[in-house]
């Protein structure tokens, strides 16, 4: 069920009804910020392409015509200003949604964010709020390359001041955006673009998925699989690979990765002995070295560990399909990178593609 947390908007908490209604992670995103902007009119929506007739692939789409071009709106192509735009709003006590699209173009509003948006509050004493949410893509798509495919959330997480929320499901994307518009601080919120064509049990009402609640997605004792944004799916998926061989691997959804809620990956780990944990950026500084590392450190004294972090290949993000395939994880790679571990050596197994475990592909615009 649902209990109540303020007018309008409901906690996520163990739900007793089975839910039937099925939306895509698009429709989850649109009708988590119509229902925003409908209970509060300090919630607007900016950003590239917002009002395009694309919509960012479907997110914004109506938004603009119900709400009206005072609280929907397009900017120019200027990452920086728009970004302290932003935050000049969210301190003047509107909710701002600003769209970046991709990640990528971030880096052009570090200062706004790192040394404004992220300080404000401590730098105040605590006397203004800056609720601010930044939308941004990331992934893989059909040949993005160098400059258009990198997930680069780890930067953020590195930063006092800022939360980071990376959500898989369509249950997820909707409660994480609203509990990231209810939020006083500025939350950066990462959408895997492969992720937005899946779909997912959505309740109808408001509710909220908050910060610093992972989730164990499949249970087993053999080996932990941690899964970042779109490399959920592709743990599930190896997960029945490993199956099919005996072993039995556990599977957690880290949902927010700022705050993290490290616990019940510190517990599965304890129980397993192995931990593998796949990312969507390069795994040096990343957020599964975060992840790793927190492990160990609970873990040192207490239980020896194999342990084991995925992600991007150490180069610049390939644009073939070809170099694709050697540079992202994937369900048959996590499957033999686990089994590796529950043998205690390499055994050079990679599990002969099942298509029913094929992830969805990208389908554009973007």
């Amino acid at each position: 069920m649902l209990t109540h947390l303020t007018p309008g908007i409901q906690q996520e908490t163990p739900r007793t009804e089975t839910l039937t209604r099925e939306l895509s992670y698009v429709e989850a995103l649109r009708e988590a910020t119509d229902q925003a902007m409908e209970a509060d009119p300090s919630v607007i929506l900016f950003g590239l392409d917002v009002d395009d007739p694309k919509a960012i692939q479907g997110t914004t789409r109506g938004l603009a015509e119900k709400y009206g071009p005072a609280r929907v709106f397009g900017t120019p192509l200027s990452e920086d200003a728009m970004t302290g735009t932003a935050i000049g709003m969210a301190l003047a006590g509107l909710r701002p949604i600003h769209v970046h699209i991709r990640m990528d173009f971030l880096m052009l509003a570090m200062n706004q964010l790192v040394n404004v948006a992220a300080k404000s509050r401590y730098m105040y004493g605590g006397k203004v709020a800056l609720p601010l949410v930044i939308r941004s893509m990331i992934g893989k798509s059909w040949g993005q390359g160098a400059q258009h495919s990198q997930g680069l959330y780890s930067f953020f997480m590195h930063v006092p001041g800022l939360k980071v929320v990376a959500p898989t499901t369509p249950f997820d994307a909707k409660g994480c955006l609203l509990a990231a518009i209810h939020d006083d601080n500025p939350v950066m919120f990462v959408e895997h673009r492969i992720l937005h064509f899946h779909k997912g049990p959505v309740p109808t009402e408001s509710y909220t998925v908050q910060p610093g609640r992972s989730r164990i997605t499949a249970t087993g004792e053999d080996v932990t699989l941690v899964g970042i944004s779109a490399m959920q799916p592709e743990c599930l998926a190896a997960r029945h690979y490993l199956a099919a061989i005996g072993i039995h691997a556990e599977v957690i959804d880290p949902i927010w990765l700022s705050p993290l809620d490290i616990e019940p990956i510190v517990e599965s780990a304890e129980k397993t002995g192995r931990l593998v944990v796949v990312d969507n950026g390069w795994s040096n500084c990343g957020a599964g070295a975060e992840i790793l590392a927190q492990v160990a450190e609970r873990l040192m004294g207490i239980r020896d560990l194999r342990v084991r972090r995925m992600g991007f290949a150490p180069v610049t993000c390939p644009t073939t399909p070809v170099l694709e395939e050697l540079f992202y994880p994937n369900a048959r790679t996590i499957a033999g990178a686990a089994r590796d571990l529950v043998e205690g050596q390499p055994t050079g197994w990679i599990p002969e593609e099942n298509p029913a475990l094929r992830g969805i592909a990208f389908k554009g615009p973007f």
